[in-house]
């Protein structure tokens, strides 16, 4: 292998070790138990973690949400996933139908999880659901639905069986 080869490689091998360093630290059920990113991908029922630019459409995704920043639902944070499904679509419907039924079916599954209904409760949904770009070059199918405190006030604790 040539010193270019020998470049790349380390180049790799650290990039991974930095992602690996950045990743929320999570205990063997599952939960979150250190702050750090968590793909989108790998999000987890009861997964907590804050706003990013990703989230606020204001990231380099263009809307995209790749890595949310996740943390201990014990420690103050913005949201948390309440239920994750996937669409049954044959082909991409076009934004403004996914996301009508990313809500119609994160709504649905709000009162299960909060022990609330949706129109009495002080917390808001917010889908995040497949993009035609994720849809077509990663067969991404999977709706996360998270809740916030409609205030915008920092949630504590899982909000599962809240009843707020």
């Amino acid at each position: 292998m040539g010193r270019l080869g020998t470049i790349i490689v380390v180049l790799i091998i650290a990039y991974a070790v930095f992602q690996s360093a950045n990743e929320a630290d999570r205990d063997e059920a599952g939960n979150i138990i250190g702050e750090g990113q968590i793909d989108a991908f790998t999000m987890h029922v009861g997964d907590c973690f804050n706003d990013n630019q990703d989230v606020l459409g204001f990231g380099a995704a263009g809307g995209e949400v790749q890595n949310l920043p996740g943390l201990p639902c014990s420690e103050p944070h913005d949201n948390e996933v309440y239920a994750i499904f996937d669409v049954s679509f044959d082909s991409y419907p076009g934004e403004k139908s996914m996301l009508e039924a990313a809500t119609d079916q994160c709504l649905k599954r709000f009162d299960r999880f909060v022990g609330r209904p949706y129109d009495e409760s002080v917390l808001d949904i917010f889908p995040i659901y497949p993009t035609n770009d994720s849809w077509s070059e990663m067969g991404d199918r999977e709706v996360i639905c998270a809740i916030y405190h409609i205030d915008l006030k920092k949630l504590t604790g899982s909000m599962k069986g809240s009843r707020i």
